[in-house]
């Protein structure tokens, strides 16, 4: 959540209350510039990245699968019948 800063003094007139409006908007623009050239740098493709990086980036997303794969797996076979979906036992 993000720090909320209370006003230090009461607003007496409109004009203060329009005052401290252009100022939070200003700020508010600035924020959301400095957010938006850090959400772009996430997306920057890596350039040179060797056959090794290559291999370990390969390994390490199918390493998180399988995990992710048994994990389901796991979690199906304990708990499936609580969601109804687990497969009814024959008599």
């Amino acid at each position: 959540m993000l720090p909320v800063q209370k006003p230090k003094a009461t607003f007496q007139t409109l004009e203060d209350i329009q005052l401290r409006k252009d100022l939070l908007l200003e700020q508010l623009q600035t924020d959301n510039g400095k957010f938006g050239t850090k959400w772009n740098q996430l997306f920057v493709p890596k350039e040179g990245s060797t056959k090794a990086e290559f291999i370990g980036g390969i390994l390490a997303n199918s390493l998180t699968i399988i995990d992710t794969v048994l994990l389901v797996r796991k979690l199906y076979k304990n708990y499936g019948s609580i969601f109804g979906l687990a497969k009814k036992k024959k008599k």
